[in-house]
């Protein structure tokens, strides 16, 4: 009896750790990217930010460089602005771009930054004009479904066309 009580608090003790770390894992991969050491703000003004959230990764060549610090409504033209921090030992060029992508077909949204080739710097709260806005997966899906069935169409007239 006493070894059957034994085994079951062996038992509770493993499924008790077993959460605390998976607590853990989930609270430090849950934090996003972090980025230590100085950094500094800039903006860049997207069409469609659709999917991308505070705390997002920034990434060059693929390499965490910064994050996204907040995403916000311009009220004037309607479009998204994205505040996003990037480490200060950075020096991206004025005409550098920022790209919305998604890891996976459908995972998190992050922002890629293609350094240019210019021979200024973006200074801190500067813009980035050059942006090419997030996919919409369901539009591309949409209008690929319906073009299908329009260029079908075209094709039937084509066909019954009498000829010239």
């Amino acid at each position: 009896m006493k070894l059957l009580a034994t085994l079951e608090f062996l038992v509770g003790a493993f499924v008790l750790l077993s959460l605390a770390a998976l607590a853990y894992l989930t609270l430090k991969i849950g934090a996003g990217s972090s980025v230590s050491g100085d950094t500094y703000a800039l903006e860049a003004r997207f069409t469609n930010a659709g999917g991308l959230h505070t705390g997002g990764s920034v990434l060059v060549a693929g390499v965490p460089v910064g994050r996204v610090e907040g995403v916000r409504v311009d009220p004037v033209d309607f479009s998204a602005i994205v505040t996003l921090t990037v480490k200060s030992a950075l020096h991206l060029p004025t005409d550098s771009m920022a790209s919305i992508k998604t890891t996976g077909l459908i995972g998190d949204k992050y922002i890629a930054l293609a350094p240019g080739a210019d021979t200024t710097n973006l200074t801190p709260g500067a813009r980035i004009t050059m942006t090419e806005s997030s996919v919409d997966i369901e539009s591309l899906i949409g209008k690929m479904a319906f073009g299908t069935v329009d260029a079908a169409k075209d094709k039937d007239a084509k066909d019954k066309a009498p000829p010239p």
